[in-house]
């Protein structure tokens, strides 16, 4: 991460919107989360203000979300962060900025699913609602969506690099699932539309189950198995068959194959940054280390009957 030199504060922020959407200037104003990309301050009850901070590509992917939530949210049977406002670059901040509504819940990696079957089935059907062909113009992925090989090279490196620090008891089993995702079938359907970063803290929890998705950065076009690996990422034990019974129109077996492939990618660098997290190296998340190690773990001994 390359964070940036403007110090973003809460008297930046209001300064911003007294300067672009003055009626919004006198809401409650308070810092909710630091993203990879973004900061997030919640305006008020039901709305927050975006800002890039970290990364160069932050202010695509906010443009990108303010053009294609609006015209996606309507159809999802999950609250997701609508864009409200755009705010332009100015001297005080040279950089895209976005106001959005407010999803309340928990991060899953602050506060798992506990009440699986209903997780599963509101998973599945976000995803099925979701996962519907994409005009030509929508956006391409960061890699995201296309072939699993692509990766295999980062893969290697950080399976490597886990094995190393002697974070994952066994490598080959890991090595074993990606070898079978990435020779599988590729997808042939047509370009779906993809969340393509559904990893625990950009999933929301209330009660024990799902009750929000957000960050849709990422959001692109392309294979569904990219998205289908939540499954392993988000929901408990023995949940994973639930959730695909649900998913429509129901995934054959190569495109299961791949979804184990992203998510055992996926889950690997959970593991990796969770490490980070518990050593305090920039970039760790320790929350994020738990739920990796569980789907690793579902992997392998799915792998293995």
């Amino acid at each position: 991460m390359t964070h940036s030199e403007i110090e973003v504060s809460a008297e930046l922020v209001r300064d911003l919107l007294r300067d672009q959407h003055p009626d919004l200037t006198d809401r409650p104003l308070r810092l909710g989360a630091r993203g990879w990309d973004n900061q997030l301050w919640r305006l008020g009850d039901d709305l927050a203000v975006r800002l890039p901070w970290a990364t160069q590509s932050a202010d695509a992917l906010l443009l990108k979300e303010h053009i294609w939530l609006p015209v996606l949210a309507p159809r999802l049977p999950l609250p997701v962060p609508v864009p409200q406002r755009l705010g332009e670059p100015s001297a005080p901040f040279p950089r895209p900025w976005i106001v959005t509504t407010w999803v309340p819940g928990e991060p899953s990696d602050r506060a798992p699913v506990t009440r699986a079957a209903e997780a599963a089935d509101a998973l599945a059907a976000f995803l099925t609602a979701l996962h519907q062909p994409a005009p030509d113009h929508a956006p391409i992925g960061r890699g995201r969506g296309g072939p699993l090989a692509d990766h295999s090279e980062g893969f290697a490196k950080q399976l490597a690099e886990a094995a190393e620090r002697g974070l994952i008891p066994d490598p080959d089993a890991v090595r074993a699932v990606w070898d079978d995702a990435v020779a599988a079938p590729a997808w042939s359907g047509p370009a779906l539309w993809l969340h393509a970063d559904l990893h625990p803290a950009n999933v929301l929890t209330a009660d024990g189950t799902i009750c929000g998705v957000i960050d849709f950065g990422d959001l692109c076009t392309g294979d569904p198995a990219c998205d289908l690996a939540a499954a392993w990422i988000l929901l408990p034990d023995d949940t994973a068959d639930r959730f695909y019974d649900a998913y429509q129109p129901a995934p054959d077996a190569a495109t299961l194959r791949r979804a184990r492939g992203w998510a055992v990618g996926r889950a690997l660098s959970g593991v990796l940054i969770g490490e980070a997290g518990v050593h305090g190296r920039p970039g760790g998340k320790v929350t994020w280390g738990p739920p990796a190690h569980a789907a690793l773990r579902r992997l392998i001994a799915t792998a293995q009957r």
